[in-house]
């Protein structure tokens, strides 16, 4: 379980300030595809503090989803409101707008893919 969940938290590191990804997403990214609760339970591990970036994460509704710690919900939109990531009035996120689109993987032998943060 460890190098799945350090192949998550590398996912999550590279989704820029200002997107989000889904938690199937990241999954799919990790090489996980179909394990979206396994990126879920990767990211609660998480210690408080982490320079993982945890808050760009939601679900694939575009909301975030319910949490056990009391207020991480409403810390997670405010970091991401902080970010310029707009909910609106039922607390969905534009995915069509805000989701992080990485460009393909670098083949072996290649410079690494840069970010669209678009």
């Amino acid at each position: 379980m460890g190098d799945a969940r350090e192949r998550i938290y590398r996912v999550v590191r590279r989704i820029p300030r200002g997107r989000v990804a889904t938690y199937g997403q990241v999954a799919q990214l990790a090489g996980l595809a179909g394990h979206a609760r396994q990126v879920g339970y990767a990211l609660a591990a998480l210690p408080h503090g982490s320079a993982v970036p945890w808050q760009r994460v939601i679900n694939a509704r575009g909301e975030i989803s319910p949490r056990a710690r009391p207020g991480a919900g409403e810390m997670q939109r405010i970091l991401l409101e902080d970010e310029g990531v707009g909910f609106d009035a039922a607390g969905r996120v534009a995915l069509e707008r805000y989701r992080w689109r990485p460009r393909t993987a670098a083949r072996p032998g290649t410079a690494a893919p840069r970010e669209r943060s678009r």
